[in-house]
């Protein structure tokens, strides 16, 4: 640790964003300082998109939905993600 960080109280968070923002860590840290951390509880942020498919397949998605008792929205993005993300 090189020298030690003080952080201000804030009156709000576009003051906190601001103080972050114009912050350089490497004037208080060295990479060894760095822990690795993970944050199993947080959640991925989701964004609205629209898409157009067949109607015979949206019909087709919400049959298999209804069959194993999920929604339909969930299964089409279990579907997406096992196609991204299944080796090739």
């Amino acid at each position: 640790m090189k020298k030690k960080l003080i952080i201000p109280k804030f009156k709000n968070e576009d003051d906190e964003r601001a103080f972050w923002a114009k912050l350089d860590l490497s004037k208080y840290y060295e990479p060894d300082d760095l822990e690795e951390v993970s944050f199993p509880n947080l959640k991925p942020t989701s964004r609205s998109i629209s898409i157009r498919i067949p109607e015979y397949l949206l019909n087709r998605v919400k049959e298999q939905a209804n069959e194993i008792n999920v929604p339909y929205q969930s299964l089409i993005k279990e579907y997406i993600k096992k196609g991204v993300f299944s080796p090739s």
